[in-house]
């Protein structure tokens, strides 16, 4: 478990000035209208993918290889959307961790939270899926207002970001696990807890193996999640965050849990996390995480890189 940090003094070195120039800048438009943060997040967008080319090329290619039917020109324009919600994802990070309760529950529409309450009433623990939409900051902090939850951690190599995303992401919710602590998130669900957890990355070939995702048959997975899913009393079930069109919010819907999951085929199990990403990804696909390399790890070493 990490210990929500304390202020140290030496965040007042200069060494951290720039990062406190940037966090202030970020607090002070947390505090402006909600939808005149939506518009510059698109703004900022913009320059992302005039100025960024790289991210964008990784978006492009990533689409590219999922959805082999769709034309260039749609492809680009799905290009040009991401990039616009990627914006705004900077923006929702200063409302998630600096927004009052009152002021980000009235953004909380929940749909099917009945999936989330019948397990725990039955004494189990939930491995809750999320996967990697652009509004995570804001979906862990909306979740916290529906069921306070446990999570895995990666810290920040900046220690003054460090203090800050520790606090910003712990304000709702109960605690946080080292992503490498597998005792910890285990003996968390053990308890009775409902421990969020992210399948959908390429983590590399520790823990993994190839299974269909969108139209790249072998997509390096984790088996993580089958790893906590054997604990006898776990329930798997899945939950999304999508940002409402409109400007009235966020829709955090749950799904029904996993049937028999684990079974005692990896490749099987993993295709069916893989379906449900799929599922997830149809429904928004402008707000997904597309910028990551999701297909860096090939089949085999000497394979060519998808992304040349």
């Amino acid at each position: 478990m990490i210990e929500k940090p304390k202020f140290e003094a030496r965040f007042l070195l200069p060494k951290y000035w720039l990062t406190w120039l940037g966090v202030g800048l970020l607090y002070f438009i947390s505090w402006l209208p909600y939808k005149w943060q939506l518009a510059m997040g698109r703004g900022l967008g913009r320059l992302f993918y005039r100025f960024v080319p790289k991210r964008a090329a990784v978006a492009r290619r990533n689409l590219e290889l999922c959805f082999p039917d769709k034309s260039a020109d749609e492809i680009e324009q799905l290009v040009r959307t991401n990039m616009e919600n990627t914006g705004i994802a900077f923006f929702e990070t200063g409302m998630a961790w600096w927004w009052p309760d009152w002021r980000i529950r009235r953004k909380l529409h929940v749909h099917g939270v009945e999936h989330l309450h019948a397990p725990l009433r039955e004494g189990k623990g939930v491995l809750l899926l999320l996967f990697h939409f652009l509004s995570l900051e804001v979906h862990a902090r909306l979740h916290g207002f529906i069921q306070p939850a446990v999570g895995l951690y990666r810290p920040h190599n900046n220690a003054l970001m460090e203090f800050l995303q520790t606090r910003g992401r712990g304000r709702s919710n109960k605690y946080m696990i080292p992503r490498t602590d597998v005792r910890s998130m285990k003996q968390a669900i053990d308890q009775g807890e409902i421990a969020g957890y992210l399948p959908d990355q390429d983590y590399g070939r520790r823990r993994t193996v190839f299974a269909p995702f969108f139209a790249v048959e072998k997509t390096s997975t984790t088996t993580g999640t089958l790893l906590f899913a054997a604990i006898k009393k776990c329930a798997v079930l899945s939950t999304t965050c999508f940002r409402r069109a409109d400007g009235s919010g966020y829709d955090v819907t749950f799904y029904p849990e996993f049937a028999n999951f684990p079974t005692d085929d990896p490749v099987a199990d993993v295709t069916r996390v893989n379906k449900m990403v799929e599922f997830a990804v149809s429904q928004c696909p402008e707000q997904y995480l597309w910028v990551h390399r999701r297909f860096k790890t090939r089949p085999n070493e000497d394979d060519p890189s998808l992304y040349q």
